[in-house]
């Protein structure tokens, strides 16, 4: 714990440092979400499943952009010293906790700017908030392991997006199906099963990071 601590510590500090990821996926966010008002300044009222889709398409993208320079923007020497200095599963499993953080305030971000801009189409605000706390952590989880897997190539993001894909449908089709749930309203009972399956899915996806990085990071 005290080696992730540090970990977490340390990627806060160079992020508050720098500021430019963070100000960037702000904006970026900021920007594309305005443009899809633009789109669809025209339309009298969005409808609930065009407004569903929309949000997870960009916070998708947005989450791809944040977590894909996770092991990039650590250079070999740098790698080489935490390779000595620490265990394997520290690192990864502090850099889905940072990564996690990182996807839920954009989540959050991009709720606040839909209801903005395109109003507030959740009718159970709190439905809503959970599966969005609960997709972050499983988004990260993928993401952070894909991340170190394409980091090992030249072409990173191309790789990232085209092994992340298929690892996070199953995910975003639940996290749509609770969002879409919350949206109409609906009572808590029709959304357990679906709950359980993202905390098994999260939980799935940290164990094989646990079991699996040290392989990667070793080589």
């Amino acid at each position: 714990m005290k080696e992730i601590k540090a970990f977490i510590i340390k990627d806060i500090r160079y992020e508050l440092r720098k500021q430019s990821t963070i100000n960037g996926l702000i904006l970026y966010m900021a920007a594309i979400v305005f443009i899809a008002y633009l789109s669809f300044l025209h339309v009298y009222s969005l409808d609930e499943h065009t407004w569903n889709a929309l949000y997870w398409i960009i916070l998708i993208f947005a989450s791809m952009n944040a977590v894909s320079g996770t092991f990039v923007n650590e250079n070999a020497n740098r790698q080489y010293y935490f390779y000595l200095l620490a265990k394997p599963r520290s690192i990864i499993l502090s850099k889905i906790a940072y990564n996690a953080v990182l996807v839920l305030m954009l989540s959050l971000l991009s709720y606040l700017l839909f209801v903005l801009f395109m109003g507030n189409k959740a009718q159970n605000q709190v439905m809503f908030l959970l599966n969005i706390m609960l997709g972050s952590t499983g988004l990260s989880a993928i993401l952070t392991f894909v991340s170190a897997i394409s980091s090992r190539t030249d072409n990173n993001f191309t790789l990232m997006a085209i092994l992340g894909f298929p690892l996070l449908l199953p995910l975003l089709l639940i996290l749509m199906k609770i969002a879409a749930c919350a949206i109409s309203g609906n009572a808590w009972d029709t959304v357990i099963l679906y709950f359980l399956l993202i905390i098994i899915l999260d939980a799935l996806v940290l164990l094989l990071a646990i079991i699996l990085f040290p392989y990667l990071w070793h080589d």
